[in-house]
């Protein structure tokens, strides 16, 4: 089987079984996610989902959160992965988007990247997810699905970023990221994959090992 048959067949199971996919990350505003996004970074999105209507509600807007205290935030936080640093990012960000950007999350993924606790996945999500931009976003279930089931053999985030984009075609990439996600989340899982139960079967280069 080639590559292209490969995606073909994947993304032709997607499209018809998972047409409406999108993120499980429950927010109100673009920054609302940007917020939720930094919050999930190695952490459940249902942990995040807990978490951001307090702090938010607390801190509604960069302007609230950057001029919160350290000791304002964090009790807000602290229940997620990482939170001593995720309080600092939270409070360095909204004050560069207060600083630098009127306070408006911007769209250019390289802009977005200028911001405390925001690297090229969270630039993706929210530039994907906000302003429906055809980019798709590498976290470790969407490296690890490709890997597993042939859809790239790139060694980091960027290179498997790479090889999807160049494979997929820009009106499926928004979904795509959350095709991949999902299906890592709860099919392709990292030490059980539900294998037999799988509808990418017919296309996965590794099921029967796995299986």
């Amino acid at each position: 089987m080639t590559r292209k048959d490969r995606f073909e067949g994947i993304l032709g199971w997607f499209r018809e079984n998972m047409p409406l996919a999108g993120t499980e990350l429950r927010y109100e505003s673009p920054f609302g996610l940007l917020v939720a996004v930094i919050l999930s970074a190695q952490c459940t999105d249902k942990r995040v989902n807990m978490v951001t209507p307090a702090l938010l509600d607390r801190f509604p807007t960069p302007e609230a959160l950057a001029s919160a205290s350290f000791e304002e935030v964090f009790p807000y936080v602290k229940s997620v992965s990482y939170p001593n640093s995720k309080t600092r990012h939270l409070i360095d960000m909204a004050s560069k988007l207060v600083s630098d950007f009127g306070s408006e999350v911007p769209s250019d993924i390289d802009a977005l990247m200028t911001l405390p606790g925001v690297g090229r996945k969270t630039a993706n999500v929210i530039a994907s997810i906000v302003y429906d931009q055809p980019v798709i976003a590498v976290d470790t279930h969407v490296f690890r699905v490709s890997h597993r089931i042939g859809l790239s053999d790139g060694k980091t985030p960027e290179a498997v970023e790479r090889d999807l984009e160049r494979h997929i075609p820009e009106e499926d990439r928004a979904r795509s990221h959350h095709w991949l996600i999902l299906h890592g989340r709860y099919t392709c899982t990292a030490r059980a994959p539900k294998c037999k139960s799988c509808g990418l079967a017919p296309w996965c280069r590794e099921v029967k090992s796995l299986s």
